[in-house]
């Protein structure tokens, strides 16, 4: 999901900063999984049970996903894992690879395990783990592929959509991005990932009405994050804020992005640079810093290094 900012106002310490994209960070040496789950029909799967297990040491995390059937776990060591998620007679797995650069996102579609023609279960589940482990491995044509083959037997699958969405923003085809979260959107009204990603696709556009309508969506949904938004949907209210002249109001909403999610590296970074804007250098540095530890090989890390250098 990514976020880009367009302009800010420069002090003379520092030049022109680059545009941003929204990346969210564990802290740093723990890795975190989220994701959805749903069912045949595209609806949320409360209750459901999730097991990650390391491919490496069979080392086991098992949780339960919340009422808008999603699933979270965070401390768990980089590396690869398979998820397995089950309920009544539905079920799914796919392959995950957590690392301490961001969380990774696995979305599941359940699927009859009983009472349906084996073959065709299989069918799905096979398509489903491809179609995550392309994702995973950057080879987006082929993610986009095979989300597209399994939304065509799952019409309802919004993270299908979704998924597909986000294959589109990482090659930049915008127009086909935007095509698909509206699909998500259709299948499930309160999609908010689907908004967000609206959202990032009209800033990358700088549409910045369009993003601010689509990045309140899914504030108004809630995000994901228990009693209210998520730390990607406020990051998003911060972006937006800022590409329309607001820096005071995007400097509350990466705060508030940081409040809710204490490791989300962009929010520290752009809060950092929202506060060079205001002259408030000591504690940009910090910021900056903070950032560093999260995502010490992250996209701004490089920025981040530098700035800390300029300041005093």
């Amino acid at each position: 999901m990514a976020g880009v900012i367009s302009r800010w106002r420069p002090v003379g310490l520092v030049g022109a900063i680059l545009g941003v994209l929204l990346v969210a960070s564990p802290a740093r040496g723990q890795a975190i999984v989220q994701g959805t789950v749903v069912d045949p029909q595209g609806q949320p799967v409360v209750g459901a049970t999730v097991r990650i297990v390391s491919d490496g040491s069979n080392q086991t995390f098992e949780l339960q996903t919340d009422d808008k059937g999603e699933y979270f776990q965070i401390g768990l060591p980089p590396g690869p894992y398979t998820i397995n998620v089950s309920k009544d007679n539905l079920s799914a797995s796919g392959p995950v690879n957590a690392s301490t650069g961001r969380p990774a996102r696995s979305n599941f579609t359940l699927v009859p395990s009983e009472g349906v023609d084996e073959a065709v279960a299989d069918a799905l589940k096979g398509l489903i783990a491809e179609a995550n482990a392309a994702s995973q491995a950057g080879d987006h044509a082929t993610a986009i592929a095979k989300y597209t083959e399994l939304a065509a037997q799952l019409p309802s699958c919004a993270d299908c959509y979704e998924n597909i969405g986000r294959q589109h923003i990482a090659l930049k085809d915008y127009a086909a991005a935007e095509t698909a979260f509206k699909q998500a959107i259709s299948a499930d009204p309160n999609h908010a990932a689907a908004y967000n990603g609206l959202a990032n696709v009209y800033n990358a556009q700088k549409k910045f009405d369009l993003a601010a309508d689509a990045s309140a969506k899914a504030v108004e949904i809630g995000g994901g994050a228990a009693g209210g938004a998520d730390a990607d949907s406020l990051y998003n209210q911060g972006v937006v804020a800022w590409n329309a002249g607001r820096p005071e109001e995007a400097r509350g909403h990466f705060e508030s992005a940081i409040t809710a999610n204490p490791n989300h590296g962009p929010s520290h970074f752009q809060l950092a640079m929202a506060l060079v804007n205001a002259g408030s250098l000591p504690e940009a540095k910090a910021e900056f810093e903070a950032y560093l530890k999260i995502a010490p090989q992250g996209q701004f890390a490089e920025q981040a290094t530098a700035m800390i250098a300029a300041i005093p």
